[in-house]
């Protein structure tokens, strides 16, 4: 005789006494929903509770460090920017100055070294008019010296000439006929 393990394991549980069986889910068996709910309104505003004691707050703590020094860091980086943009307007201030002191001087300079350069050159000029001046008289001197004795050689050349042409003639009458061609 064979027995079915299934029947003797029914009829086992059933001498337990188990008069509440039933064949569906117990989360799912409306019997137990009254229980479920009570269970879960425990447990939810013990959750609650524990979140809003414990856990949120020091999430609201990391939070608000976190916007304290995003903070802290947007006001440095500010500072930092008003910071470069008074130097870069420095900067471009002292560079507009330098430029400007740097025109001025070469302005200055191109006028000393012009001056300089008019006076060198009026100096030069000066010179070379004083140079022409004693030029020209030395040679109005030598000129005047050369006709003096251009006479006297004309004078000679004709009374040589003269000589040779027709004999001896005295030197003062070929003075006399050299001034009377002569002016």
């Amino acid at each position: 005789m064979t027995t079915d393990p299934t029947t003797d394991t029914h009829a086992s549980t059933a001498a337990y006494g188990d008069d509440h069986h039933s064949d569906v889910f117990p989360p799912f068996d409306p019997a137990t929903f009254p229980s479920q709910l009570l269970w879960l309104a425990i447990t939810f505003a013990a959750l609650y509770v524990l979140m809003s004691k414990l856990a949120l707050p020091k999430v609201g703590q990391t939070l608000e460090k976190r916007q304290a020094a995003i903070d802290a860091d947007l006001a440095a980086a500010d500072a930092d920017r008003q910071k470069t943009d008074a130097a870069i307007a420095a900067y471009e201030k002292a560079l507009a100055e330098a430029r400007s002191r740097a025109q001025g001087i070469a302005a200055e300079t191109r006028d000393a070294i012009q001056a300089d350069l008019a006076g060198k050159r009026n100096a030069a000029e000066a010179d070379l008019t004083a140079k022409v001046t004693a030029a020209e008289a030395r040679i109005a001197q030598t000129k005047a010296e050369a006709l003096t004795h251009v006479d006297e050689i004309a004078a000679e050349t004709a009374q040589a000439v003269v000589g040779q042409l027709i004999g001896d003639v005295s030197a003062d009458s070929v003075r006399a006929g050299v001034a009377k061609v002569k002016g």
